[in-house]
């Protein structure tokens, strides 16, 4: 037996669990089958029948006969969800703040730390225990698939590459790894941008960077576009950082995908000057990025974090792009975790569900919480192509969160940190790592 409290997972192959609110914009079934016991928010009661690592049958709950031949766990309305996907992470970056803090907390100290920081530790040793602290952060929180950028000029490709790649290898299983390259644009104008669009095939990655405003711009981008339809690359940018409202970045992202008729997919970060913008210009980009089948991805913590930073005075805006309009047009909305105590945002642990409260209540995702659950599984998976992740449904894997929260009060309001995680129908180990395994390295 698996005990977390009061709960207990039977170690047989085939269980029921009972009682379980599941939010129904996750479960791959007729809602007709479920939505007898649907509640205001969403949240469906039903039976999860795990069998051989997998959802066997999905039932409304208090099918009794239907369930009484298998060990039955009562979850009494906790909530299930599918393991988390994290689209957005900085892994190479992670855990650096208590040896390169950022000074005043703005974007631009956090750059010139970062740099510094790279230039004087990051070798192998130093990036891939790092990295791995993040990963093992992640799995224990829940989390099945995660996409990491990371820094890519001179050397620190094939240093982070190299990491990743064993990495990726090591966790094969547990997690599934995608990795970005990161860069200012007009690298790839440069013969080490080609090489770098060659690393990146080789590892099976994505092509990405940084989208400046610049008198160059338009040549960046139909250069990073060429580069990746020669090698069937998808993209995935970080555009608009900033509280610019001259910042379009966004825009001429989705313009180029219109104008090169570039059939892969494409991510835009952060899209921050979005919310500052005359209404016309919104209307314009968000009509673009629709048309475009461009998705965007929110990074709650880092945003609200470097936003709109000045020494005393307080923030007047908190960084988040305009996530409702967007999504009623149409767009695929996520939401990720971006950076994790590093110069660019000084906490985090790489839990989802921490973030995914944080977003709630920056961009009042509630009243209704509607299918926002998606961004945090479904809809990042889909983005990553990732056809069987982040759902819950007969016949994928028993990759679930177990919650005792039984609504979204109970679950947005504590931690937690008892939550019950399965990885093909058992319960897993959720213990974190120890801060101190990383004091060697951030102690120096």
């Amino acid at each position: 037996m698996n005990r977390s409290e009061n709960l207990t997972i039977p170690q047989s192959d085939r269980f029921c669990l009972t009682n379980a609110r599941v939010p129904v914009c996750l479960l791959e079934v007729p809602l007709g089958e479920v939505g007898e016991n649907q509640t205001s928010e969403g949240l469906s009661l039903v039976d999860l029948e795990i069998d051989g690592g997998a959802i066997a049958r999905i039932l409304p709950a208090r099918r009794g006969e239907e369930t009484r031949e298998v060990p039955a766990v009562d979850l009494d309305g906790g909530q299930v969800w599918p393991c988390f996907v994290d689209l957005h992470a900085h892994l190479d970056k992670g855990h650096i703040w208590t040896r390169s803090p950022n000074p005043d907390g703005s974007f631009e100290s956090a750059l010139e730390v970062v740099k510094r920081d790279s230039q004087r530790y990051w070798d192998a040793e130093d990036v891939f225990r790092r990295m791995e602290f993040d990963l093992k952060c992640s799995y224990a929180h829940g989390t099945k698939a995660i996409r990491t950028h990371i820094d890519s000029s001179g050397e620190l490709a094939a240093i982070s590459f190299g990491v990743f790649r064993e990495l990726q290898a090591r966790w094969k299983g547990r997690l599934i790894l995608q990795a970005v390259s990161l860069v200012g644009l007009d690298y790839y104008l440069t013969p080490e941008g080609e090489r770098l669009a060659d690393l990146v095939a080789e590892v099976g990655g994505v092509l990405g960077g940084v989208v400046y405003m610049n008198s160059d711009l338009d040549e960046q981008i139909e250069r990073v576009f060429a580069l990746a339809k020669e090698r069937q690359l998808n993209l995935d940018f970080h555009v608009d950082e900033n509280g610019n409202p001259e910042s379009v970045g966004l825009r001429e992202v989705a313009r180029a995908v219109i104008k090169y008729q570039f059939s892969g997919r494409v991510i835009c970060g952060h899209c921050c000057s979005l919310a500052v913008q005359p209404p016309g210009l919104v209307m314009e980009t968000i009509e673009l990025v629709r048309e475009a089948g461009v998705g965007v991805v929110n990074l709650p913590a880092t945003n609200i974090y470097l936003q709109d930073r000045s020494f005393e005075r307080t923030p007047r805006w908190r960084g988040v792009t305009l996530l409702h309009e967007l999504k009623r047009a149409g767009v695929p909305v996520a939401i990720a975790s971006d950076n994790c105590r590093d110069p660019f945002c000084s906490f985090g642990d790489r839990d989802l569900l921490e973030v995914f409260k944080l977003a709630v209540k920056i961009a009042h995702l509630d009243l209704p919480f509607s299918d926002w659950p998606q961004a945090v599984t479904k809809i990042s998976a889909e983005l990553m192509g990732l056809a069987d992740v982040g759902k819950i449904g007969v016949g994928l894997p028993a990759d679930l969160i177990l919650f005792k929260g039984r609504n979204f009060s109970e679950l947005l309001s504590r931690p937690e940190s008892d939550r019950v995680v399965l990885r093909n129908g058992k319960a897993m180990d959720t213990t974190l790592p120890d801060y101190r395994e990383l004091d060697d390295l951030i102690n120096s």
